[in-house]
């Protein structure tokens, strides 16, 4: 496989901070994991013990990790609004809103109702790039029923209490069953368009037209198993990738993907990347470009949850191999890249959430951005989003029935 690193059951050791990440990673990112770490147990602003993080140059950063809100239910996303405050979507399909560090008891009034079923539910909250300007809000969902089902986006005007005049602006067009693989996550790029990340809609026997579902993901005429680029009201930007070709469907970005649950722009770079999730192991890194094709199902590392190989090719010309693979799984889910200076060890570098693992993981890059190493920064609990603030700090969701949200500061050790 070529520039790509593999992640062994060694490298998940802390070093520097002492703590021991252990754990098997289970077939499915919906579950909890089997014996891991217990949960860190943390009152509302109480900071935990301060760590260091080494970075692969030899720089170590000092950090501690303080717990801003509680009683989340299974919180999903976060997204700050221009006076500081945070809207947080809870999975069952609840908005809610953070003022001055403390949770609103009242979630936001006029969300749609959404399919709350396996791992769909109310999950992305995006804010309009102009949002001072016209208030908008964009949410993505699930809706349908479990037997016929699809990603949908929303957009809305907040106007500090309620969403108001809520339209679906995009839906994913074929229909799936069960509760699997929605993707889901927003980003938006610097000519105002946004990039979606779309499932491949489940995992075997979930079958379309015949045939395993997840072969959707080489099917350019589909959105699953897709990142689809649009424009802020959800038409197709003119200079996509696919725009005009026979047989495709003009929205799509790039495709070959099982479930992206990390996405982020970095802005300074100018480049996209993703975590998606595998099956059986085979977790990827990938840097991700228009028009690109990311293999799955027909490149991977990743084994049939009931055993066997999805796939005998790990490579193939045509196909763009990932920068990590993490077996045993990670289940990485949120991404952010921290181009802020309160951490400046960290400056740069990747920061992914890992479901099963239960931390946060430190992608070590260069300016080329090639991955140097990573360390993982234990959470105890499953980690669903991971984000930088506009104070430069790094918030963290648990994706818990008791969700919460969390801050790493740093202590200037």
């Amino acid at each position: 496989m070529k520039n790509s690193i593999t992640i062994t059951w060694l490298e998940r050791l802390i070093q520097g901070v002492g703590i021991v990440t252990a754990g098997i990673a289970i077939a499915s990112c919906a579950q909890a994991p089997a014996n891991t770490v217990p949960p860190i147990q943390t009152s509302p602003s109480v900071e935990a013990t301060s760590a260091q993080a080494p970075s692969a140059s030899g720089e170590t950063q000092g950090f501690r990790k303080t717990t801003i809100a509680n009683n989340l239910e299974r919180p999903w996303s976060i997204a700050w609004l221009p006076d500081g405050a945070m809207l947080i979507t809870e999975r069952p399909g609840r908005l809610r809103i953070v003022r001055n560090g403390v949770l609103e008891p009242t979630a936001i009034a006029g969300v749609p109702d959404v399919l709350a079923q396996g791992q769909g539910g109310l999950m992305e909250v995006a804010i309009h790039p102009r949002f001072a300007e016209n208030r908008l809000v964009y949410l993505t969902y699930s809706h349908g029923t479990m037997a016929a089902n699809r990603t949908r986006v929303a957009r809305a005007t907040f106007d500090g209490k309620a969403l108001r005049d809520l339209r679906v602006i995009f839906e994913v067009a074929q229909t799936k069953s069960g509760g699997q693989h929605f993707g889901s996550r927003i980003v938006w790029l610097p000519d105002g368009t946004m990039l979606l990340a779309i499932g491949d809609g489940g995992n075997p026997p979930i079958q379309l037209e015949g045939e395993l579902i997840r072969k959707q993901a080489q099917n350019l005429r589909s959105h699953l198993g897709k990142i689809v680029r649009l424009n802020d009201d959800g038409s197709v930007p003119r200079d996509n990738p696919f725009v005009g070709k026979a047989n495709a469907d003009p929205a799509v970005w790039s495709y070959g993907h099982r479930n992206i649950q990390g996405l982020v722009f970095d802005a300074t770079a100018r480049r996209v990347w993703v975590t998606e999730h595998g099956a059986r192991g085979g977790d990827e890194l990938n840097l991700v470009q228009a028009g690109q094709n990311f293999g799955w199902p027909l490149v991977t590392h990743s084994q049939e949850y009931v055993g066997g190989e999805i796939s005998r090719e790990r490579s193939r010309p045509g196909m763009i191999d990932p920068k990590v693979v993490w077996t045993p799984a990670t289940a990485p889910s949120g991404l952010a890249i921290y181009l802020g200076d309160r951490f400046p060890a960290w400056k740069g570098d990747l920061f992914a959430g890992g479901l099963v693992t239960q931390d946060v993981r430190r992608i070590d890059l260069d300016a080329g951005g090639n991955v140097l190493g990573q360390q993982p920064i234990s959470i105890g609990q499953r980690v669903r989003d991971v984000r930088q603030g506009p104070d430069g700090l790094l918030y963290i969701l648990t994706d818990e029935s008791n969700g919460q949200l969390l801050r790493l500061e740093p202590t200037g050790g």
